[in-house]
């Protein structure tokens, strides 16, 4: 399973987002400069983000980005499906299985290892990617 770089790209965005949550809405501006990436990139992601509900807009001056959920309710699997609509191992080729036991069987352990990766991006929230990586960085990431 390939994650496309947009999608790369949104997480990285949430997780700035949410370690800036106490300063309100942030520019994409900033964002965009603390991730060198182009902000016309990053405006491409968000629409993705805020049509989905996991960011809140302002416009103006003040205005910018902020997460509607805090870390802890914000899910990888959240941000994967505003991007991509979620994980996509089976059918891998875009085809219909074809209804032959032996593609049935084969593509069952395609399906199941969907689901595996499913549930385990639906359990890994924003905080949970702070909390594993504080040790390596030094830096407190409490939200």
């Amino acid at each position: 399973m390939k994650i496309p770089t947009k999608t790369r790209h949104a997480l990285r965005m949430m997780l700035d987002l949410a370690l800036r949550r106490g300063d309100g809405f942030v520019s994409l501006r900033e964002v965009a400069q603390r991730m060198d990436v182009s902000k016309t990139y990053l405006e491409q992601i968000v629409l993705q983000l805020n049509k989905t509900g996991l960011l809140v807009t302002a416009r103006g001056a003040q205005g910018g980005y902020m997460l509607a959920r805090t870390a802890d309710k914000c899910t990888v699997g959240d941000i994967l499906r505003a991007m991509d609509g979620g994980v996509f191992v089976f059918p891998a080729d875009g085809s219909e299985p074809s209804g032959d036991a032996l593609a049935v069987m084969a593509d069952s352990v395609w399906a199941e290892l969907e689901g595996v990766i499913t549930r385990h991006l639906d359990s890994v929230t924003l905080q949970d990617i702070f909390d594993r990586n504080q040790a390596y960085s030094g830096f407190d990431y409490s939200i």
